[in-house]
């Protein structure tokens, strides 16, 4: 019996697991089909505890397990107990063995990790590494809490992997833009130093399965720092200002390192039109949302028209972020910052991701992020957000030598795009903090100068929130800020964030 025919042994345990899990994306929907794509023990037979490498189609979305098998579980994994195959209901090597979740293991997790040192084949398993890199043994793992679409191990200190949940043929940007980079000579963005993928029979590209990176210990997050700025009442704008820098540093590294497509007025007419459908169908489910329809609908038309594209130039497209807000960067003991987690945003399909888009869809992700941030500390402070706004923007500019404010019809569009998301995802799960993004809904949709450049003023309807902190969880569980492993993602103001590489 092959080991995907074994594994099928396993389905009627995954059918009441996976719903439970923060990486499935399929919550509130019945399972009606789980099928075992392929399989690879990574232990010799008869080695226990065994560590069974699984993917699985849940309903036409493929899922990637990495499961402990033992006769029984220690009391120490009893958190990670996905159940026990009944032997009487089921044949095979795995009949009677418990099954539990493989990552939770110490012991497993650095199996793992062995084998990205290792490179080769296993299977359908492909494991590569940068032949630079020295990856010491023996190193201790402990699994990443507050994880949402992925799952992360820490190695000693020294390195963390990201293991991806939900997969898909083509390199996952978080492998794919982080080794351009690297090759680019931009220090900006951590190069990995291991993966591995899949590679299926009939399946044209590899599936990215995992990504190691170098693990910055005693890094400040930039969410958490912005936080502790605006709770002790101090200022972010030379912080911002670098990061604007940073930000910049790495656009145009992939600009150089991966091809750049031009926006000319039938593209720019396409993203604007993309834009345009998202508002009509918030708007029919956000009523918030309708009395400011048309002027956000005005910002979308704006771009449209713009002769010869964005800026009347033409403007142009290239890889991005994708995803980039303050939880997604890093400053590093020296001060530097660095710029993480380039999967994009989760729900996206993967070649949506990997597709160019204008760089200032990153931009206006930081912008809305410093709003987020404002808004979650009291008393708001809408001057401390417009001051790090303009200095994202200054240091932006200091690097590229062009402001993304002197595209303001393309900025406004893109943060716009980003309030509407906003307000569909608060309105579905935190109404609470409707009002964040409603308040730059009525900015954005009065237009003009202010569109760009907020003003300091502040509508009495523009109540502060009822608790300081973070917004709370974004994805099912502990992620602060709209962003789901299930749902679109507009920016996500992070928690406690993990301290990623």
């Amino acid at each position: 019996m092959s080991e995907a025919a074994s594994a099928r042994a396993l389905i009627p345990l995954l059918r009441g697991w996976l719903p439970r899990q923060r990486w499935f994306a399929g919550k509130g929907r019945p399972l009606t089909r789980i099928e075992v794509v392929s399989a690879a023990d990574l232990l010799p037979p008869g080695v226990s505890p065994r560590l069974l490498h699984l993917l699985v189609d849940v309903d036409g979305d493929t899922y990637q397990l990495l499961l402990g098998l033992r006769a029984t579980l220690p009391p120490a994994l009893a958190p990670a107990l996905i159940g026990r195959v009944d032997p009487e209901a089921a044949s095979g090597p795995y009949a009677g063995l418990t099954v539990y979740e493989g990552l939770g293991d110490p012991r497993l997790a650095g199996l793992l990790l062995e084998r990205l040192r290792t490179p080769g084949a296993l299977g359908p398993l492909r494991f590569g590494h940068d032949p630079d890199a020295a990856i010491p043994a023996g190193l201790t793992a402990r699994p990443l809490s507050g994880e949402q679409s992925n799952s992360s191990l820490i190695y000693g200190d020294a390195y963390i992997l990201k293991v991806f949940r939900r997969v898909g043929p083509g390199t996952n940007p978080d492998l794919e833009l982080p080794r351009a980079l690297a090759g680019a000579g931009c220090a900006r963005v951590p190069a990995p130093v291991a993966w591995y993928e899949a590679e299926l029979p009939g399946v044209a590209e590899p599936l990215t399965l995992g990504v190691l990176q170098p693990y910055l210990r005693g890094s400040d997050d930039g969410w958490q720092l912005a936080l502790r700025r605006l709770g002790s009442g101090l200022p972010f704008s030379d912080e911002a200002y670098a990061l604007g820098r940073a930000t910049a540093e790495v656009h145009s590294a992939l600009a150089e390192a991966l091809p750049t497509v031009r926006l000319g007025p039938a593209e720019t007419a396409r993203l604007a039109a993309a834009m345009t459908q998202r508002l009509a169908a918030t708007v029919r489910e956000v009523p918030a949302l309708r009395p400011y329809e048309a002027g956000l609908r005005a910002a979308f038309d704006a771009l449209a028209m713009a002769p010869g594209g964005p800026s009347g130039r033409g403007g142009r497209a290239q890889r991005i972020h994708g995803d980039l807000h303050l939880g997604q960067t890093l400053r590093a003991v020296d001060g530097t910052w660095r710029l993480i987690d380039f999967e994009g945003e989760p729900a996206r399909p993967l070649a949506d991701r990997r597709s160019p888009e204008p760089a200032v869809k990153d931009v206006a992700g930081m912008l809305r992020s410093f709003d987020y941030a404002a808004r979650s500390h009291e008393p708001w402070s809408p001057a401390w957000a417009e001051a790090c706004r303009g200095a994202f923007c200054a240091g932006y500019a200091a690097t590229t030598g062009r402001d993304p404010r002197e595209d303001p019809v393309l900025l406004r569009a893109f943060e716009t795009d980003k309030a509407v998301y906003e307000a569909r995802y608060e309105y579905r799960h935190r109404p609470d903090w409707l009002h964040v993004p409603m308040a730059a809904i009525r900015r954005l949709a009065a237009g003009g100068e202010a569109a760009v450049n907020p003003v300091t003023s502040r509508a009495p309807s523009d109540r502060p929130p009822r608790r300081t902190g973070a917004p709370g969880p974004a994805r099912p569980a502990s992620n602060p800020m709209p962003t789901q492993s299930s749902l679109p993602t507009p920016h996500r103001p992070q928690p406690p964030r993990r301290p990623h590489t």
